[in-house]
């Protein structure tokens, strides 16, 4: 009997991989899926609109297909740029096709999102995808029901028609049936929106369920929207021998110095010319002919240079501490916000940037520890938090340093965005403890903790000083009217002078705004309460 008799061996298309395992891309069960197909629609939608400056308006309706089999019909339509006819096939029909494999921030890692809910569509429901797009000032609108060809990861085009543009549309709208639990995966999608919105508050979001007074309509509360990613080159240290091979072989006779200078993030015919001699090879050597141990000491010392420049940060697009305020005051109705955008760091010579907000009181119910909202290149981080690096730095911090006493009004909003954001497992739902990221989390949350300390420590001053008046206010009168009594003075004059001595004494020149900023915190509040209620 040979060993063939014995083991049988077999090939997975990349779309039967994922097909299998689809839990890997969150679709674990028909709750899950329901969340995880809305997500993965509204991050497509929003880089078709703000990566080009379009205000996004993303229109997000579900509804039952069959109730009795719980199919859920989940319809997602944006004002993006859309999709040429000839590539919509591709980019919803074959996995590991998209326009995510670029050197700049993104919402996707995969770029498998769109395909994984037709994937899962079909393995629970046979049903093919519809998608509906117009790119910018197309005349015509491009329409496909389409399914995946799960053995040759091969879209498989079930129907598709041209319609004239007539109303100058643009952008994509998409239509899906799928096994899912609307009941229990409502919750999770309301907080997805309601994270999205503190995030992407020059968006406009309108979600309507299957019962007709289910309607939540998020509006766009800014214009100003953060300057989009350029793209980039990869950075010397980030390079393997894989990728090197693939530079090398689109022109294996350039120059060593050449090939530096214009395939890595920074690298000038100085620094190029440097590293050469730390390497001991000739600038002008032809790069095809670093082969086997050559090429991969190469990498070695490309790893080992220290005179390389730091990444740039022109591939990153921050939300930005004004846009980022807007968005957790219109979310959280807070008392405070203290923003803060840290200066641009790298990791294995990936670039990224920490940003934080604090919000306090207000809306914010108190709880024993700050609530936190963590977002990884602007998508929020909802599943695992008990594994993510923010939420240990956040429970690391001594609080009472920043004169915090648990249960307090206290919430924490950390945004990592990078070129490659460390997730610490495939579902992308947490931020590994790459040391790194790490010290600027702590450095940026530390920095908004400052600002609520000194904010704190000037509304006790406030207090201190509004008791004080009160007690002195309170005999100040007796005196008053006493002093007129005896003394025949005006008791208008006597009151007015009193209150000056009382001003004086406790250091007030404008006490007035005082009174008047302490009673706006306390009706904002007020008002905040009701409108949450």
């Amino acid at each position: 009997m040979g060993s063939s008799d014995l083991v049988k061996f077999e090939a997975l298309s990349p779309a039967e991989f994922f097909r299998r395992n689809r839990e890997i891309a969150g679709f674990s069960n028909p709750t899950r899926a329901v969340y995880q197909t809305i997500r993965e629609l509204v991050e497509n939608s929003l880089d078709a609109t703000e990566t080009f400056k379009i205000l996004p308006s993303i229109k997000i309706f579900i509804d039952y297909a069959d109730q009795s089999r719980n199919w859920i019909g989940i319809y997602v339509e944006d004002n993006g740029i859309g999709i040429p006819g000839d590539e919509i096939p591709n980019v919803f029909g074959r996995v590991f096709y998209s326009s995510k494999y670029r050197i700049k921030q993104h919402r996707g890692i995969f770029g498998l999102g769109a395909k994984m809910v037709v994937l899962y569509a079909q393995s629970t429901t046979n049903t093919p995808i519809l998608v509906r797009s117009a790119p910018l000032k197309s005349d015509m609108i491009y329409e496909y029901q389409l399914m995946i060809d799960i053995t040759r990861n091969e879209p498989v085009i079930v129907s598709q028609r041209t319609m004239e543009n007539r109303y100058g549309w643009h952008g994509t709208a998409i239509k899906v049936v799928l096994e899912g639990d609307w009941l229990k995966a409502k919750r999770r999608v309301e907080e997805y929106i309601r994270r999205t919105a503190m995030v992407a508050p020059y968006a406009e979001l309108i979600i309507r369920g299957p019962d007709e007074d289910y309607v939540i309509k998020i509006p766009r509360v800014t214009t100003k929207m953060p300057e989009p990613p350029k793209e980039g080159l990869p950075h010397p240290k980030s390079v393997d021998v894989e990728l090197i091979k693939q530079l090398i072989q689109k022109n294996p006779e350039a120059p060593l110095l050449e090939f530096l200078v214009e395939n890595f993030d920074g690298v000038g015919e100085t620094i190029a010319k440097t590293f050469l001699d730390f390497v001991g090879l000739q600038p002008d050597m032809p790069v095809g002919k670093l082969v086997n141990d050559e090429l991969v000491n190469f990498v070695t010392k490309m790893k080992e240079f220290n005179g390389w420049r730091r990444p740039r940060a022109d591939w990153l697009s921050p939300i930005g501490e004004d846009i980022l305020a807007e968005g957790v005051r219109f979310v959280l109705r807070p008392e405070v916000i203290f923003t803060v955008t840290r200066k641009p760091s790298s990791y294995m010579g990936n670039p990224f940037i920490v940003e934080a907000a604090l919000a306090w009181g207000g809306s914010i119910e108190p709880s024993d520890k700050p609530i936190v909202y963590r977002f990884a290149n602007k998508v929020p981080l909802i599943y695992d938090e008990g594994n993510d690096v923010v939420r240990k730095i956040v429970d690391e911090i001594d609080w009472s340093q920043y004169k915090v006493k648990f249960p307090a009004p206290l919430a924490i909003v950390v945004h990592i965005c990078s070129t490659k954001i460390p997730y610490a497992s495939a579902g992308k739902e947490a931020i590994a403890e790459v040391p790194e990221i790490e010290s600027e989390v702590r450095n940026a949350v530390r920095e908004v903790a400052r600002k609520l300390r000194l904010y704190i420590t000037r509304k006790e001053k406030e207090q201190e000083l509004l008791m004080k008046y009160a007690i002195f206010s309170m005999y100040a009168e007796e005196v008053v009217n006493s002093l007129s009594y005896v003394t025949k003075a005006d008791i208008e004059e006597l009151r007015s002078s009193i209150t000056a001595l009382i001003k004086a004494r406790l250091k007030i020149e404008k006490f007035e705004d005082l009174i008047n900023n302490n009673n706006k915190v306390e009706n904002t509040n007020e008002d905040n309460k009701e409108e949450t209620q």
